[in-house]
């Protein structure tokens, strides 16, 4: 059944940190929403390019060479392969295009590595 997604009400059904949950899918491609807050951990992704969109707040990205700061409307592609360090230093709510293969922490294992994302 196809149903249109209202990303309000999406992002009011949770609220723990770096914990996507899957919106929609396109394809082989998730559509997924986090709440950020703090510091991640430094990754990259092998084999995928991973899109940020920040929906609410700002987000800075940093990049071992430079510093992106994204404000609401903005989105960035940080492309396979390229270490990168989310920081939120107050909640941001993200959107997330990325393949269904992507892991949150990319080639790190951590405690905040989430395997089997919910679907909201």
């Amino acid at each position: 059944m196809m149903e249109k997604v209202n990303i309000s009400e999406k992002f009011s059904l949770f609220n723990e940190y770096w914990s996507p949950k899957i919106v929609g899918e396109v394809n082989d491609t998730h559509v997924k929403l986090a709440k950020l807050k703090g510091e991640f951990d430094w990754h990259h992704h092998e084999h995928e390019d991973e899109m940020f969109l920040v929906i609410k707040g700002k987000l800075l990205l940093k990049l071992r060479d430079q510093d992106i700061w994204l404000e609401e409307g903005e989105f960035f592609i940080v492309p396979k392969g390229v270490e990168h360090l989310p920081v939120a230093e107050k909640e941001v709510h993200v959107l997330f295009i990325e393949p269904k293969t992507t892991l949150n922490t990319g080639n790190q294992i951590t405690e905040r590595t989430v395997q089997n994302l919910p679907t909201i």
